[in-house]
């Protein structure tokens, strides 16, 4: 067969990891060709991975998302595209679990906007669809063949299930319209750029800060890694050699299991294996083996050059001399990573120390835009917060936070029952994140919400879950903070027994109909893969002047009941919240610090702090109820989630002196 030489490509995906190398080699080895890059830059694509191209003659950034038609067919037609090199895809297994629909939307949607403007514009001559070992499923341990490529797909998470879908739509597209299409399907890559969710440059990352290693299960998961330059090599080879119709393995003999993979690195590091690799709970459906047939590469003239110990010592290399290449990580170096799917990119830093920034589009050329000098610190990602409950305690305290921190944020204007209001705030501020600190607790307590119940149901719980929905169709996590007082003392959790209530724990306080609603509407979010809800109690902040703050209630109160209660001291939590988010944490958080605290014991600080003439009297729940509307709820939660994820957490009474009466203290 004769080889194939294309004029104008456009690789999608190419600040990407496996894209910018081979973007950075076709526009290195092949000056006569046309390169074209177009990239949404999400949260792991990086302009910097383009450097070694960005002055080449023969090279163009364009920003933007293969799921635009528009933009698509304009690309095509105007830069007389003739070749496609389709790279562009979410391809971390852990965040499918999470947000399926986001990688239906980019895996499929988008390779099918592809195939459309290829189909429209008749003028393609080779489209090369970049698929994943994954789409054949697991492979038995004891096989000795690997998976050839006309093996059966079994995908079994559902990130291959939409590259497995993305498949089928090329290889019809080849039959029914006579598209010109390869497809290939790869082992794991490893090397310079890769972005830290993924299992050897989160391992590199995390030796270089002294942490251990987590590994998922028992670490006897076995996979096959290729070095980058040697799978850009790969594509190298089939674009020019490909047989149109065909699919190719890029794969590797080579096999390594997981712990063996930590076990080098922590070689390489000088780091003891025992004490520096951990074991943690394995995802859901973790294919034990994925082994490839490559021969049918290999007859093409393409054999993996890199050993792994070669391979393994130039990526540590990199990393250690380019520690700051992705900015603040943290999140993706947890054990079981969440990222969102977040808009905006990363920039690139110029000889001279600006900062600049490619820009591209329908009535634009290549552009480069300086924009303001920075002071030379690492790049963080783009945060940007959307904020309900502008006037409320904890929704302004977030807003003073989000300043303090130099994080974009914005008050919704929404009403939160109204879908049309959210959905603008949404498609206007383009938030990253959104926290929902709005709601009907009542005023001057809780007892009016007994006597407004459709006004408390239209917020607490319409409104909640309304944003929940209108968040979860945009792809978005919102942080909602909810209640802890939806638990009362029981015979399984008495008072004083130091067992508390836990996330999974059935609400069982029904004494006033605030707790109803908010019990209601956590049943119900628990739907939502995109909630994280917070269970605050009885919260307190430093400022004692604040009437909302629980030490400012009891302290005017003529009588207060004694007895030990889970409490939230903002000050330390508020900014958890923020963390939380960043970190992308879902689900039902106990958000209270660890322990009790009884209402006479704070007093008995205040007096000792702030006030020594401070007189107060005790009554009974009896008592009280004769003077209160609703029952209140009286309970210990369980922190011990909370605490495990944030270990620095402190426990009530020790947090309660740090931040609260410490600051206040009067001599």
């Amino acid at each position: 067969m004769a080889a194939y030489t294309p004029k104008n490509i456009l690789i999608t995906g190419a600040a990407g990891f496996i894209a910018s190398h081979v973007a950075n080699r076709l526009i290195r080895n092949y000056p006569d060709y046309k390169i074209v890059v177009l990239d949404k830059l999400d949260y792991c694509s990086n302009l910097k991975n383009l450097l070694p191209s960005k002055s080449s003659p023969n090279f163009k950034f364009v920003k933007g998302d293969i799921g635009s038609a528009d933009l698509v067919n304009y690309l095509l037609i105007t830069e007389s595209i003739d070749t496609i090199m389709h790279f562009a895809a979410q391809t971390h297994v852990d965040n499918s679990f999470g947000n399926s629909f986001e990688f239906t939307k980019n895996n499929i949607y988008g390779t099918h906007v592809l195939l459309e403007a290829c189909k429209v514009t008749g003028q393609i001559r080779r489209f090369i669809h970049v698929s994943t070992d994954e789409v054949y499923g697991e492979t038995d341990e004891d096989a000795v063949v690997g998976n050839h490529e006309a093996s059966q797909l079994l995908p079994t998470n559902p990130y291959s299930a939409t590259k497995a879908g993305a498949e089928m739509l090329v290889m019809a597209y080849g039959r029914s319209y006579g598209l010109p299409v390869i497809t290939t399907r790869g082992n794991n890559v490893y090397g310079p750029n890769q972005f830290p969710e993924k299992l050897i440059p989160k391992f590199i990352l995390l030796a270089m800060r002294g942490k251990t290693l987590p590994i998922h299960g028992d670490g006897s998961n076995v996979r096959s890694y290729l070095y980058c330059e040697d799978v850009a090599e790969a594509f190298e080879v089939i674009l020019h050699k490909g047989e149109v119709g065909h699919v190719y393995n890029i794969g590797t003999k080579k096999e390594r299991r997981v712990i063996d993979v930590a076990k080098d690195i922590c070689k390489l590091f000088s780091m003891d294996p025992e004490t520096s690799i951990k074991f943690v709970e394995n995802r859901p459906f973790n294919d034990q083996r994925y082994f490839l047939d490559d021969q049918k590469l290999k007859n093409l003239g393409w054999s993996e050059r890199t050993v792994w110990e070669e391979g393994l010592k130039k990526t540590i290399e990199w990393y250690t001399q380019n520690p700051d290449w992705w900015g603040d990580v943290s999140g993706a170096l947890l054990p079981h990573p969440r990222m969102l799917m977040m808009p905006g990119g990363r920039h690139f830093d110029s000889e001279e120390g600006k900062s600049t920034s490619f820009i591209s589009g329908p009535n634009q050329t290549r552009m480069v835009i300086p924009t303001s000098k920075s002071s030379g610190s690492p790049q963080k990602p783009a945060f940007k917060f959307l904020i309900y409950g502008r006037t409320g305690w904890i929704g302004g305290l977030l807003g003073q936070l989000c300043e303090k921190q130099g994080i974009t944020f914005e008050y919704g204007r929404g009403r939160l029952e109204v879908r049309s209001s959210l959905m603008q705030d949404i498609q206007s501020i383009k938030p990253t994140h959104v926290f929902n600190a709005a709601g009907v607790t009542g005023r001057p307590n809780v007892d009016w919400c007994e006597s407004h119940k459709t006004e408390t149901i239209r917020t607490n719980v319409a409104g909640t879950l309304t944003l929940a929905d209108v968040c979860r169709e945009h792809g978005l996590l919102m942080m909602n903070f909810a209640t802890g007082c939806i638990f009362e003392y029981d015979a399984g959790h008495p008072e004083g027994s130091g067992i508390g209530f836990k996330e999974e724990d059935k609400p069982n306080f029904t004494g006033s109909f605030y707790s109803k609603t908010k019990a209601m509407v956590e049943e119900l979010l628990k739907e939502y893969d995109n909630v994280c809800t917070l269970r605050v109690r009885m919260p307190i902040s430093s400022d004692l002047n604040n009437p909302r703050n629980f030490i400012t209630k009891i302290s005017r109160y003529n009588k207060v009941v004694n007895i030990p209660n889970s409490m939230t001291i903002l000050d330390e939590l508020l900014p958890i919240s923020i963390e939380m988010a960043k970190r992308n944490l879902r689900g039902i958080w106990n958000f209270t610090n660890p322990g009790v605290v009884s209402h006479n014991e704070i007093l008995e600080m205040y007096k000792t702090y702030i006030d020594p003439k401070f007189q107060w009297v005790n009554f009974t729940l009896e008592e009280q109820a004769k003077v209160i509307v609703a029952p209140r709820s009286n309970n210990e939660m369980d922190a011990s989630k909370l605490k495990k994820e944030f270990p620095e957490l402190l426990p009530i009474k020790e947090s309660l002196i740090k931040y609260v009466f410490e600051s206040n203290k009067r001599t």
